[in-house]
């Protein structure tokens, strides 16, 4: 019988779709009336301020910005608790895909109809199979698990690595890499303070990053550094974690001569390739980093997070697990899921990926505004550098002290960015693609010039 399960017959009831109707019809009307940056309302600004230092003392430390969203907001602006409304061109480090976007919010809509906030390994719903289908199929890889945040889908990475590769259990990185907090990932990611006060859980051993002044260089010392390990430690290496396009450090990409060179050494001793996608996913002109550096037959495992806003673990047929190996309770919320789905079909549909995709299209344009200032204030900034919809530029020195009070400065005058690298550090940009145009990226840029302009050094 045509929608014998109750599920059908809900969701196709006259009263829930006029009621789902009237929603994104609202929302409509209330969006359209949240166009630009605004200063915060002043009967707002005590209880605002107690409400941040209130959160501050019970999370047990200070927020970076004191930023509280009153969970409103359209496409790239967002409007705080304080009524002030601002550009987010961070997105929660690079998490958010639009503020209230109105298939998201349809997707949010359907999936609270549904019969639990969270599914998990034991109970799923369909959901769960259709993004698992769609992660494998962007891939190309073989299977897809899904969990509730980047450092488990990297854990999970490992556990699948050394499983494989067992008894190796050493790990090889790149220096500079960052791959999450949790104590595995602390151990891996190359940062000391990320690791004080904590027991060191594996043997990491570092090479040398991809350096594009001088590529063939850089790429002889890489390989003569790994062939020095390789010896020293023969058999016991189960992987190598790679950024592609280091995050943290800066944004500084590999190129696909170097990568080769490195990847095809790994494969003659059975060292598994394992790529972090978690900030570079759905960022460039193709799905994942992987692919734009045409490294697909070197791939075993893949890690992806932030803008799939559920994260998971990408691997071959090779690299399968043993039963019991990788589980968890929750994989993920039906929200997040649904969303996932949702912001992936639409890239996918709407041509954000390619060389003239909606990502590149925007990107090319927000870089030729930052070499326009370069170009302007030469002797106040340097680059841009990165690619995609990861972009940042140096200002000034470049100190961390200097780039901290700019971009503070800069969040004062509606715009959210953030810090990214160490001598120097820069202003980063992980801009919310899906609700991003070529309107939003020239009103960013004149807010950007302007706080340069009265920003003191």
């Amino acid at each position: 019988m045509k929608n014998s399960l109750h599920f059908k017959q809900f969701n196709n009831d006259p009263r829930v779709k006029e009621a789902k109707a009237l929603l994104l019809d609202a929302l409509s009307d209330h969006q359209s009336k949240l166009t630009k940056v605004k200063s915060p309302q002043d009967y707002l600004k005590k209880s605002y301020s107690n409400l941040i230092d209130n959160f501050s003392k019970k999370r047990g430390g200070n927020l970076f910005y004191p930023y509280l969203s009153s969970g409103f907001g359209n496409g790239a602006l967002v409007e705080l608790a304080d009524g002030s409304v601002k550009y987010d061109f961070i997105s929660g480090i690079g998490a958010h895909f639009s503020h209230l976007d109105p298939d998201c919010v349809a997707a949010s809509i359907d999936a609270s109809m549904q019969d639990t906030i969270m599914q998990g390994n034991l109970q799923q719903n369909v959901s769960s199979v259709k993004l698992v289908q769609k992660l494998t199929q962007l891939s190309k890889l073989d299977h897809a698990f899904l969990t509730t945040s980047g450092a488990m889908a990297v854990e999970n990475g490992l556990k699948l690595a050394m499983q494989k590769n067992s008894p190796a259990s050493r790990v090889l990185a790149f220096q500079g890499c960052f791959m999450g907090r949790t104590l595995a990932c602390a151990s891996i990611t190359d940062k000391d303070a990320y690791r004080k006060g904590i027991p060191t859980t594996l043997n990491v051993d570092y090479l040398p990053f991809y350096n594009s002044k001088k590529p063939d260089q850089s790429t002889a010392r890489t390989l003569k550094k790994l062939y020095t390990y390789l010896t020293r430690y023969p058999g016991q290496y189960a992987c190598m974690c790679f950024e592609l396009i280091q995050g943290e450090r800066g944004y500084f990409p590999g190129s696909t001569a170097f990568f080769t060179a490195i990847m095809t050494v790994l494969k003659k001793h059975n060292v598994a390739i394992f790529v972090d996608e978690i900030q570079s996913f759905g960022r460039l002109d193709t799905p994942f980093a992987f692919q734009h550096f045409g490294l697909e037959k070197f791939i075993d495992i893949v890690t992806v997070g932030k803008l799939s806003q559920v994260c998971a673990t990408l691997f071959n047929k090779n690299y399968k697990p043993q039963p019991g190996l990788i589980s968890q309770t929750f994989t993920s919320s039906t929200v997040a899921i649904e969303s996932s789905l949702t912001i992936l079909n639409k890239m996918e549909k709407e041509a954000y990926w390619g060389p003239k995709g909606k990502i590149m299209t925007l990107s090319n344009q927000f870089r030729n505004g930052l070499k326009a200032l370069h170009k302007k204030y030469p002797k106040r900034v340097n680059g841009p550098y990165g690619y995609g919809g990861m972009l940042v530029f140096t200002l000034d020195d470049g100190s961390k002290e200097n780039t901290v009070a700019f971009i503070k400065h800069l969040y004062s005058m509606g715009l959210m960015s953030f810090i990214a690298g160490a001598n120097p550090t820069r202003v980063r940009f992980l801009m919310p693609i899906g609700g991003v145009n070529k309107i939003v990226i020239k009103e960013v840029l004149s807010l950007l010039e302007s706080a340069i302009k009265a920003f003191k050094n």
